[in-house]
C-alpha cells in the first residue's frame, strides 16, 4: 500500500513546553492506524497539527504527495482530511438531518449569493447534499430519527452522528479522537464495526483511544507516543508486548517482568 499521509519531524512548542517532539510516521491508503499513549503523551496535539487546528513549530505534513503543513481545517477538508473531537460536536437544537447537512455543505456549498437567491445551481447542490446525508443516515441506522433534535439522542447515537457529519464531506482520511469515550462495551463494539465499514468504503482512518480492547480489535497498526515523541509502531500485538511500551504505561517493574 502507498502512503496517503506522511508526517516528518513534526514539532510543537508551547512556550517552554514541548508537546510534540520530532514525530514521524506514515499512514497507508486504506489503513486503520491507532494512536495510543499515556495521558499527556501528545496524541491529540499531534492530530491537531495534522488536521490544521494548530500549526506546527516545525516539520512537514504531506497528503497525497502535497505539502499541506499548517493549512487551516477548511482547506484540508477540501483536500479530503477531516477529524472528529472527543466531545460530541452536534447542534442539539437542530435535527439529525440538519446536522448532517453541515458536513455535506463543506464540500457542496454553492456559495452565499447562490444560496440567497436560491439559484438552479444552489438547488442542485442542496439536492446532492441531501442525498449524501440521507444515504449516510440509512447506512448508519439513523434514518428513523432524522427529524428528531440531535440533543435528544442517546450519547452513543450522538457519536454516530458526529461521524456522519465528518463523512458527509466525503473525505479520503478521517481522524477520530476517542470515539468510544464514555461508551459501554456493546456501544464500543458497534463503533468499532462502524469504523471498519468506513474503511470498507476506501476511507483511511486514524483513531486515538485509551480502550485497548477496542483498539486491538480495530487497528492494522498502532503508533505509541510517549512524552510527545514516537515510542513504538507495529501491530497491536507487537506494541503491547514491547517492554518500552509496558514501561511507559505501567512502570519499569512490569516491563522487567514482561521481558522474562
Amino acid at each position: 500500500m502507498t502512503a496517503l499521509l506522511s508526517v516528518t519531524s513534526l514539532h510543537r512548542q508551547f512556550g517552554g513546553l514541548t508537546a510534540v517532539r520530532d514525530l514521524s510516521f506514515d499512514v497507508a491508503e486504506g489503513e486503520i492506524l491507532g494512536v495510543i499513549g499515556p495521558n499527556g503523551a501528545g496524541k491529540t496535539t499531534a492530530i491537531n497539527l495534522v488536521s490544521g487546528v494548530i500549526p506546527p513549530t516545525s516539520g512537514r505534513v504531506e497528503f497525497r504527495g502535497e505539502d499541506v503543513t499548517g493549512l487551516p481545517p477548511h482547506r484540508l477538508v477540501g483536500r479530503g482530511i477531516v477529524r472528529t473531537f472527543q466531545s460530541t460536536t452536534v447542534y442539539g437544537d437542530r435535527t439529525v438531518r440538519e446536522n448532517g447537512m453541515r458536513g455535506a455543505y463543506l464540500g457542496l456549498y454553492p456559495g452565499f449569493f447562490a444560496t440567497l437567491f436560491d439559484t438552479a445551481h444552489a438547488r442542485r447542490m442542496r439536492a446532492e447534499a441531501t442525498a449524501v446525508v440521507d444515504e449516510l443516515l440509512d447506512w448508519l441506522g439513523l434514518t428513523e430519527v432524522a427529524e428528531d433534535k440531535a440533543g435528544s439522542l442517546p450519547y452513543g447515537h450522538q457519536k454516530t452522528l458526529g461521524m456522519i457529519i465528518a463523512l458527509a464531506s466525503r473525505p479520503r482520511l478521517i481522524m477520530l479522537d476517542e470515539p468510544v469515550a464514555g461508551l459501554g462495551g456493546g456501544d464500543a463494539d458497534h463503533v468499532r464495526d462502524t469504523i471498519k465499514r468506513v474503511r470498507g468504503r476506501g476511507i483511511t482512518v486514524i483513531v486515538i483511544d485509551h480502550n485497548m480492547r477496542f483498539m486491538s480489535g480495530l487497528c492494522d497498526r498502532v503508533l505509541v507516543m510517549h512524552q510527545g515523541a514516537r515510542l513504538a509502531v507495529g501491530t497491536p500485538q507487537q506494541v503491547l508486548a514491547d517492554p518500552a511500551v509496558i514501561e511507559a504505561y505501567l512502570g519499569k517493574r512490569h516491563a522487567a517482568l514482561a521481558g522474562h
